[in-house]
């Protein structure tokens, strides 16, 4: 057993883990990540980060690196594939409100490799790859923690505390036995990344763009080096058929009709809506994808775990520090209620607006968004809104 009790032990080394740690070691909290992967994810997932994710990195000095390697995007869009542009969204109204009046484009990787050489150059963390939690047991001192390696061995720890951020299928979820509901959504999400510039061909187009349509709906996404574009899929396709790549082709001439798509990586995957239960269980605590599940759409997956990461160690040191561990039921109350009534409500009410059918309820949502754009009020209540600053206002309100 590795005897490293004052400590606190993360399971998991994505953003929300990794963002966690250098939370708690700024604060003086020795920290020990286990990863399951041999090494961090360096792929495509999440690649937006809103203003008051960018306010948070910054204060724990992670934001600077990732902004200079991505994209700042003042604007964003709904567009209709028949009408084009609806509405463009100005998040320049919000720089009175955060330093970071933007969208960040930037790959989730570049954030957790900065985060990790954090945890490399300090002597209080550590980071250990290529071993996942099995199961753990608490008692009124502290966690300990069962982890395997692939090969079956097992190695113990022991910490003050254990927080899981091993997402979406995570293990210390599954340990709490905290029930989990929700629903998948019907569709499959494909994925598909280009380097071509749409930016370049489709006039007026902003770097993030949500297009409206009664038969396929999709999305436009820029990063530093490709497009992303986003389509709903019929389930009952293989997985063979939805990745086949004359469909693909059919589906990006549909798109734009042209040349040959030249894609530089595709992927299929089904999306969840669903919240824990509860996120606090005696010294184990849940965040991001652990603890909730949402559709992309809106970009608030990512950026409420990081959300939840933030809130959670605040609480954390302070328990730390000799407040009761009562305490950390406020983290459950407030990013719970985010989870519910932003993230998730956020992510269905866009969904819903892209699927919408009915001719003259289109037309109704399409003049809405407009009136929003068209009030100075109602335009930042609403990027207030999507933005998630709002939401971190509102738990001022929750004891």
């Amino acid at each position: 057993m590795t005897e490293s009790k004052a400590r606190v032990l993360i399971a998991g080394a994505g953003p929300v883990g990794l963002v966690a740690a250098v939370s708690l070691l700024e604060k003086g909290i020795p920290v020990t990540v286990l990863e399951a992967s041999a090494d961090l994810a360096v792929d495509l997932r999440a690649s937006t980060f809103h203003p008051p994710t960018l306010d948070f990195l910054s204060d724990l000095g992670l934001a600077d690196g990732l902004i200079e390697r991505g994209i700042k995007c003042p604007h964003w869009q709904f567009r209709d594939r028949q009408e084009g542009e609806i509405a463009t969204f100005d998040l320049g109204l919000l720089a009175s409100e955060t330093d970071h009046p933007y969208r960040l484009q930037a790959e989730q990787w570049k954030l957790t490799e900065a985060a990790r050489q954090r945890l490399e150059d300090e002597p209080d963390a550590e980071l250990i790859t290529d071993i996942s939690v099995d199961e753990y047991a608490q008692d009124s001192d502290g966690v300990t923690v069962t982890a395997r390696r692939k090969t079956g061995e097992a190695e113990m720890f022991r910490a003050a505390y254990l927080i899981g951020a091993d997402g979406a299928r995570s293990a210390v979820r599954k340990a709490t036995g905290v029930a989990f509901p929700g629903l998948t959504i019907p569709e499959i999400f494909l994925s598909l990344s280009t380097p071509f510039r749409y930016d370049r061909a489709i006039a007026g187009l902003a770097d993030i763009c949500y297009i409206s349509d009664p038969e396929e709906w999709f999305v436009l996404l820029r990063t530093p080096t490709l497009w992303r574009v986003l389509f709903p899929t019929d389930p009952s396709l293989s997985d063979e058929a939805v990745l086949d790549p004359v469909r693909i082709e059919e589906r990006m001439q549909s798109v734009l009709p042209g040349e040959p798509y030249e894609i530089a990586h595709k992927t299929a995957y089904r999306v969840h809506e669903r919240v824990a239960d509860s996120y606090v269980h005696g010294r184990v605590f849940l965040a991001g994808d652990a603890a909730h599940l949402n559709n992309p759409l809106g970009g608030m997956g990512m950026n409420g775990g990081i959300h939840d990461a933030v809130n959670l160690t605040e609480k954390l040191a302070q328990v730390w520090r000799g407040e009761p561990i009562e305490l950390m039921g406020r983290y459950e109350r407030q990013r719970r209620k985010v989870a519910l009534e932003t993230v998730q409500a956020q992510a269905l009410r866009n969904r819903a607006l892209l699927n919408e059918t009915d001719p003259e309820k289109r037309r109704a949502h399409h003049d809405k968004l407009r009136a929003t754009v068209s009030d100075p009020k109602q335009h930042l209540a609403y990027v207030m809104r999507s933005s998630m600053i709002q939401s971190l206002r509102d738990l001022k309100d929750v004891a």
